[in-house]
């Protein structure tokens, strides 16, 4: 197995921290320095050396509440990046860290699971790789729950906006929690339940592009807002829109 893999699979870094790390000198195997692309076997011994996680502790990982209208990523079409938000001005004042200011440097910072630029809600964003890992590995479990209002636009060409769970039918409701499919590969099974007659709630443990979107077009759904409430056990909670916090030490998605 390659080095890299191996701390990452480990849960100690992500394997682009590894790869920093062994350029720096910081991963020792058997004692002698490690090499780009080193592969490793089940009797080496690894070390990782005090500098590693002196410079793992500073990485930050942070809450916001996204707009609609700020792209989560990189800048792209003349949108601006969630990350200009990350100002002392927008630091919410009831966040447990509210005393330590802002990011000096948004180097690294990276979205945990985007969200559309018409979507609001909880964006994380961090520069620790194991955070990155837990919520958007392959292999990740953790769930993310949306609520999504909706207007039904019927077989016979009506529009439904207002009491959309009556008119809706019961055997589409079911396939979208397990029977569709985004580009010939089919969709996990998901949680999707009425939490008011024009609002779905959905909880997906996948994250597809447009995922939501796309799934209700299928059945003749039409999003109106889309507004991700949790992730893992992070949630939303009271943070203010356009808002943002400090992950704690003690919190885990």
């Amino acid at each position: 197995m390659r080095l890299n893999k191996h701390l990452a699979d480990a849960q100690y870094c992500s394997r682009r921290e590894a790869d920093v790390w062994i350029e720096r000198g910081w991963v020792l195997v058997n004692g002698r320095p490690a090499r780009m692309g080193q592969r490793i076997q089940t009797e080496d011994r690894i070390t990782i050396l005090p500098a590693a996680h002196a410079q793992q502790s500073t990485q930050r990982t942070i809450l916001l509440h996204k707009p609609v209208g700020y792209v989560s990523g990189q800048p792209e079409d003349g949108h601006e990046p969630a990350l200009v938000l990350l100002t002392d001005a927008n630091h919410w004042r009831h966040d447990p860290l509210a005393n330590q200011p802002a990011p000096h440097s948004l180097k690294g910072f990276a979205p945990a699971g985007r969200l559309d630029i018409d979507s609001t809600g909880l964006l994380i964003l961090t520069q620790d790789g194991r955070i990155a890992r837990e919520i958007i590995g392959a292999d990740s479990q953790i769930d993310k729950e949306y609520l999504v209002r909706v207007r039904y636009h019927a077989p016979d060409g009506a529009v439904i906006d207002s009491a959309v769970d009556q008119a809706f039918p019961a055997e589409q409701l079911a396939r979208l929690r397990h029977g569709l499919e985004l580009d010939g590969v089919p969709l996990k099974p998901a949680q999707v339940d009425w939490q008011n007659p024009e609002q779905l709630r959905f909880v997906l443990r996948e994250g597809r592009k447009r995922q939501i979107r796309r799934m209700c077009e299928q059945v003749g759904l039409h999003v109106t807002a889309l507004k991700r409430v949790r992730i893992g056990s992070l949630t939303l909670g009271q943070l203010p829109l356009g808002q943002w916090r400090y992950l704690d030490v003690h919190e885990r998605p």
